[in-house]
């Protein structure tokens, strides 16, 4: 098998909860997942997408076993061929105040109302999200196993990649660029060296406050 075949089967085979959807009723699919509930720092960034059934893209998969090169080539190639998606973060600051589920949720929900297309099912990777008046499919490991969510997996962990890069930028010294906020041992070591920063979860870092 070619890796062009391999690539065109992968696809087929994480087209099957977008195929029961349609054989349901439901043919407009929109995949919800996030990026950044675990990092000590940054915000939470989730994505909705709604990908066009007669427009593939091939190589979807969970971004996280994706090279950062082929994130940012499907990135590109999402934004320009699904149907629509939208993109919303949650600041540091609020995910403290309402802690990191419900900040979560709260960007997934915003992402629904942001699309310019209404759709008939969600489809999200294990959370399960009320409060949007569509029904929800939870599907655990989904951004590998529905083209959908795999394609709402790369816009969030691009963007919130890209957003980290910028406060590396913003705050030198933490490696931001790096861990993109998560707690490596080398964060904790710039947070004991440099002190907190404002783009710090001070609810992640009890211990060190």
């Amino acid at each position: 098998m070619t890796r062009e075949e391999k690539l065109i089967l992968k696809f087929e085979e994480m087209s099957a909860y977008e195929k029961e959807s349609a054989a349901d009723g439901m043919p407009v699919c929109c995949g919800i997942d996030e990026a950044g509930r675990g990092p000590l720092a940054g915000p939470v960034v989730a994505a909705a997408c709604i990908l066009d059934p007669d427009t593939p893209i091939y190589g979807l998969d969970d971004s996280k076993k994706l090279s950062p090169k082929k994130r940012d080539l499907l990135f590109d190639e999402i934004r320009e061929k699904a149907k629509c998606f939208c993109v919303i973060r949650v600041e540091p600051k609020e995910i403290d105040e309402i802690n990191i589920l419900e900040a979560t949720k709260k960007a997934m929900r915003a992402c629904v109302a942001g699309l310019s297309v209404k759709p008939d099912v969600l489809l999200i990777d294990a959370v399960n999200l009320t409060g949007t008046g569509i029904p929800v499919k939870p599907i655990i490991k989904g951004d590998a196993k529905s083209n959908s969510i795999a394609a709402a997996s790369i816009l969030a962990k691009v963007t919130r990649d890209r957003i980290m890069e910028e406060y590396d930028k913003e705050y030198p010294g933490y490696g931001f660029a790096q861990h993109k906020g998560y707690g490596t041992a080398a964060h904790y070591a710039a947070i004991h060296e440099l002190g907190i920063s404002p783009i710090h979860r001070m609810s992640f870092l009890k211990k060190m406050h």
